[in-house]
């Protein structure tokens, strides 16, 4: 095997399609030894940024449900995604800034596998569990959920920096025209790989490796 490869991921906790690569990636992380590097792309940040995208809170929830349907018929774990519930949660569908601070603030404290592991627990408390994981409230909870200490969390989520963290990823994100997520992008060469089931994933990822080796 070549040298190992660094894959920029950039994705957003509210992102169905996000909740299907990155169970995928996890597999091949471990069966590459990549190194993941997490990057926030927050596809809305606020309300006013989720009505001027998708108009009222009822239209939003429907037409984001309609993503999450066709999302799930080609989802590893279908089951988990849980659009009924979300259909009838009592909160608007939540915007993504806050979450997105929450895993930055988790990188700050435990690194990248702390921003992953909290993507992906604030991932399945949305998609399958419908909680407003726009709520500070249920971030600290989910932060508790894989062993953060709640005092050092809730420092790091007020600390200005964390919001430059996620500032710094969008300006990433448009230097490197990234326009929709999931994106996967190899540090060393730009490219980009193409998302799909975890076997297409695998051949890009070898292909990648071989390439890399011969450089």
């Amino acid at each position: 095997m070549g040298a190992r490869l660094t894959i920029d991921f950039f994705h957003d906790v509210v992102c169905c399609w996000c909740f299907n690569i990155s169970s995928r990636m996890r597999s091949l992380a471990g069966e590459f030894d990549l190194d993941i590097r997490h990057r926030s792309f927050v596809l809305q940040a606020s309300r006013e940024e989720m009505a001027a995208r998708w108009g009222t809170p009822a239209e939003a929830r429907e037409t984001i449900l309609g993503h999450w349907s066709v999302c799930r018929e080609v989802s590893d774990r279908p089951d988990l995604v849980n659009i009924e519930a979300m259909r009838k949660a009592g909160f608007d569908y939540p915007a993504g800034w806050n979450a997105a601070l929450a895993c930055k603030a988790a990188e700050a404290l435990g690194g990248q596998a702390a921003h992953w592991d909290l993507f992906d627990r604030i991932q399945l408390a949305h998609l399958s569990e419908a909680r407003n994981i726009a709520e500070p409230e249920v971030l600290a909870d989910l932060a508790d959920d894989i062993g953060l200490d709640a005092a050092a969390f809730a420092g790091a989520m007020a600390d200005p920096a964390i919001a430059h963290a996620v500032d710094a990823d969008r300006r990433a994100a448009r230097l490197l025209q990234v326009r929709s997520i999931p994106a996967l992008i190899i540090r060393d060469t730009g490219a980009r790989l193409v998302n799909g089931p975890v076997e297409d994933l695998r051949a890009q990822i070898r292909a990648a490796t071989r390439l890399s080796a011969d450089a």
